[in-house]
């Protein structure tokens, strides 16, 4: 039978034959394969299976096999610097049962890709190297396809330069595609997206020239709002947070805002925008005032909290 350390060679083998980036050869991202096929020590390669599963699934069956144990901060690293890139090889899938599920959704899964699960269980076996070259030469089209396929689940965004955009599936890049194709319109008529945020691996979109002409240069893309839209019939830039599950414009996000705009020649105006009541009426404690407030089921109203202004910048530049 063979050892921990010994298949976990045999999957670091497998995954320099399959063409991985050398950042992928490494433990982490052997064990993780070997999670993909459901792969014990005591396991052979023509049993492997093709089970859905998890990040933290993951890593509790890595525990559990491998006694290999990863701190739950780790979970992101694994989705990042090896998940992502077997799902980009077109070793993995995501999310097969259910493609339109968010980037972020905790019932994310991973299913190892059937033509490399056929290939896989015959590893070892004669003719393994012909099959593998045969594999080799049909996985960029594989990859491809996939691609592809992940990218007709995405949503689509109209701006007003006549482009568009396509954002993750998700409530959260909904209510974006809403802020930027009915609140815009509505209340910010002749206004420029500047920055549309996504869950996603890439950037939504970001000028970023045009950001810095208005004074602002940012190097934290973590930190920037969801969406961005420059107003220039009255020069404000409107910084807004479109909140599903959490992050309003609370005292503690304003001052942070404030501080990241402060080179801003526009005057700022700060905006939450929620999906509907319901989802507002769980924020309503923690909105910081001299803000903004819009309701996607209501576009064409505002609500205003308290100052002498209604949707305007309180300290003109």
């Amino acid at each position: 039978m063979p050892t921990n350390h010994e298949r976990i060679n045999e999957a670091l083998q497998l995954l320099g034959w399959l063409g991985l980036p050398r950042a992928q050869q490494n433990e982490r991202s052997a064990l993780c394969l070997l999670a993909l096929l459901n792969l014990s020590p005591g396991g052979t390669w023509e049993n492997a299976s093709d089970h859905l599963i998890g990040i933290t699934p993951m890593m509790n069956w890595i525990r559990e096999n491998y006694q290999k144990g990863y701190a739950p901060n780790t979970r992101e690293t694994i989705r990042r610097q090896t998940m992502h890139q077997f799902v980009e090889a077109g070793i993995a899938r995501y999310n097969p049962d259910n493609p339109a599920r968010p980037v972020n959704s905790p019932k994310a899964v991973y299913q190892i890709e059937s033509v490399t699960l056929e290939l896989l269980r015959g590893f070892g076996k004669p003719g393994w190297e012909d099959r593998l070259s045969a594999y080799l030469a049909e996985r960029k089209t594989l990859a491809e396809r996939y691609a592809k396929e992940r990218d007709q689940h995405r949503i689509p965004v109209r701006i007003a330069s006549g482009r568009n955009i396509t954002l993750s599936a998700g409530e959260h890049s909904e209510l974006i595609r809403a802020v930027i194709e009915d609140f815009g319109p509505r209340f910010v008529p002749g206004g420029v997206l500047i920055y549309a945020g996504d869950t996603g691996e890439k950037w939504g979109f970001f000028d970023e020239l045009l950001l810095k002409d208005i004074g602002v240069e940012v190097d934290s893309h973590g930190k920037m709002p969801d969406v961005v839209l420059y107003f220039p019939e009255r020069n404000w830039l409107l910084l807004i947070e479109s909140v599903t599950s959490h992050g309003p414009v609370d005292g503690k996000r304003h001052s942070e805002l404030a501080r990241i705009f402060s080179g801003s020649k526009a005057g700022l105006v700060f905006v939450t925008a929620f999906p509907n009541r319901a989802v507002l009426s769980r924020y309503l404690g923690e909105i910081a005032w001299e803000t903004e407030v819009w309701v996607a089921d209501a576009p064409s109203h505002l609500i205003h909290f308290n100052g002498v202004r209604f949707l305007g910048p309180y300290n003109e530049p």
